[in-house]
C-alpha cells in the first residue's frame, strides 16, 4: 500500500523533508494532540529534537496542541491513529511505513498503545528502530490487555517516567532491564517560577474566582474524573470543622457532568457550600499555584508520575500526596510535601492540618528546598536530554551493528 504524504507546517508549506545537516529524523506517534501530559511532552520532545539540530516529525489525528507542535519547528502529519479498530491499525502501520520512507525517518517513538502497535509494525517493516515511552501501569484486568498492553515493552529501548513505572513494567512484562531508561517527566521551569508570575495575573485569577481574603487555599488540580480523588479530598476536608480555608477543585469535566453534579451534591451534605468550590478549568496553572497555601494530588490510583506534584514543588508550594505511583518518588517527604495511605481519609485530614499549620518561616524553609529539588532532577530539559540520549544509544546501537555486519 502507497500512501501519499503531505503536512501542512507552520508557515503554510508543504511537502517532504530532507534534513541536510546529517542529524536524526525522528518520528513520535500519539493518539492525538489534545491537552495532558503525553501530548505535553511529545510537544516538548519535538522542540528539543529541533534545537538539538534534528528533524521532528510527530504523527496523530490533531488536536489542539498541534500548533504548539508547529512553532517548535517540528511537523504534524495527520492519521487516524486515535483508533483501536484492528482493521486501521493494520492500515495505519503501512501509512507510517510510507512516513518513515518518504521523510527518511532514522527512529519511530511511541507514545501510546493503539498507535504503538501501528508503529512497531511499520518500523519492522522499514528496518528502523522502535523506542517507547511506558506512561502508566496500564490496567489487566480485560482479557487480552496484558497482550495489548505488552506493545509498550517491545522498544529497544523503553522510557520510563518513574521508578515506580520501571519496577511495574520490569515486573510484568519481564523485560530484561538493560532496556529500560528511567527519564522522568520534566516540568517547565519557565511556565512554573514563582519570580515570572506577576501580582496581575493572581489578582486576576483570585477575582476570577471571587476568592475572600485571608482564607487559606486548598488546591486540587486534576481534570474531573474520579480517580483523581475529588470525592476523598471533599470527606478529608469535612473533618477539618475547626478550620478556615476554602478548596477548590480546579478541571476541566471533560463531558463527565454527571460527576460534576455528584460532587456539587457532595459539596452541599457535607456542609461544605462555603468551604467548597469547583472552579472548571484554569489557563494559568502557575497562577493558580500562587494563589494556594496546600496543594493535593488525591488520586486513588497510582499515577505513573503525577506533574501536579512536581509543579506545585517548583512554585514552592507545600504537597499533599497519596502515597503510591510517581508521586512520592518527586517529594522529600516531611521537607518538601506530606504523603498519606491512599483511601485513609484520616490521615490525608491530618496532613491538611498540618499542612495548613506551617508559619512563614517554615513555608519559606519548604518552598527554597522545593524549588530546588524540581530544578534539580524534574525539569523539563533533564527530561529532554535524558530522552534525546536515548534516542543517541539506540542509534549508535544501530550504526555499530551495520558496521559489524559489514565488517
Amino acid at each position: 500500500m502507497t500512501v501519499h504524504v503531505q503536512t501542512t507546517h507552520a508557515d503554510g508549506s508543504t511537502g517532504a523533508i530532507r534534513n541536510e545537516s546529517g542529524r536524526p529524523v525522528v518520528l513520535q506517534v500519539l493518539p492525538a494532540l489534545e491537552t495532558g501530559g503525553v501530548e505535553r511532552g511529545t510537544v516538548d520532545i519535538a522542540g528539543a529534537i529541533v534545537q538539538a539540530g534534528g528533524t521532528a516529525l510527530v504523527a496523530s489525528a490533531g488536536g489542539a496542541m498541534v500548533h504548539a507542535l508547529q512553532r517548535t519547528g517540528a511537523r504534524h502529519i495527520e492519521l487516524p491513529l486515535a483508533s483501536k479498530n484492528p482493521i486501521t491499525l493494520r492500515r495505519n502501520a503501512s501509512r507510517l511505513a510510507s512516513v518513515i520512507e518518504t521523510f527518511g525517518v532514522d527512529l519511530v517513538h511511541a507514545r501510546s498503545r493503539a498507535p504503538a502497535w501501528s508503529a512497531l509494525w511499520a518500523a519492522r517493516r522499514t528496518g528502523r528502530p522502535f523506542v517507547t515511552t511506558f506512561h502508566a501501569p496500564y490496567a489487566l484486568n480485560l482479557p487480552l490487555k496484558r497482550l495489548y498492553n505488552s506493545v509498550m515493552a517491545r522498544g529497544a529501548r523503553v522510557i520510563c517516567i518513574s521508578d515506580f513505572v520501571r519496577q511495574h513494567v520490569q515486573r510484568i512484562y519481564g523485560i530484561d532491564p538493560a532496556r529500560l531508561r528511567l527519564v522522568h517527566r520534566g516540568v517547565d521551569l519557565e511556565v512554573f517560577d514563582p519570580a515570572r508570575v506577576s501580582p496581575e495575573r493572581v489578582i486576576q485569577l483570585a477575582q476570577r474566582w471571587r476568592l475572600p481574603d485571608g482564607v487559606p487555599v486548598i488546591l486540587l488540580p486534576g481534570r474531573l474524573t474520579r480517580w483523581k480523588g475529588q470525592i476523598d479530598l471533599l470527606r478529608a476536608a469535612a473533618k477539618l470543622t475547626d478550620l478556615d480555608f476554602l478548596l477548590v477543585l480546579v478541571g476541566d469535566d471533560q463531558g463527565r457532568a454527571a460527576y460534576r453534579e455528584e460532587l456539587e451534591q457532595l459539596v452541599g451534605r457535607l456542609n461544605l457550600d462555603s468551604k467548597a468550590m469547583i472552579a472548571g478549568p484554569c489557563n494559568d496553572m502557575a497562577a493558580a499555584y500562587m494563589l494556594s497555601d496546600v496543594v493535593v494530588s488525591a488520586s486513588t490510583d497510582p499515577e505513573g508520575f503525577g506533574r501536579v506534584v512536581g509543579e506545585a514543588q517548583a512554585m514552592g508550594r507545600p504537597v499533599v500526596a497519596s502515597d503510591h505511583g510517581g508521586a512520592p518518588e518527586q517529594l522529600l517527604v516531611n521537607e518538601t510535601g506530606l504523603v498519606y495511605p491512599p483511601g485513609d481519609l484520616d490521615a490525608l485530614a491530618e496532613a491538611l492540618r498540618e499542612a495548613l499549620a506551617l508559619d512563614e518561616t517554615a513555608r519559606s524553609a519548604l518552598a527554597e528546598r522545593a524549588i530546588a529539588r524540581v530544578r534539580t532532577h524534574f525539569s523539563k530539559d533533564a527530561m529532554c536530554n535524558g530522552t534525546l540520549a536515548v534516542y543517541r544509544e539506540v542509534l549508535n546501537d544501530l550504526e555499530m551493528q551495520r558496521i559489524g555486519t559489514r565488517g
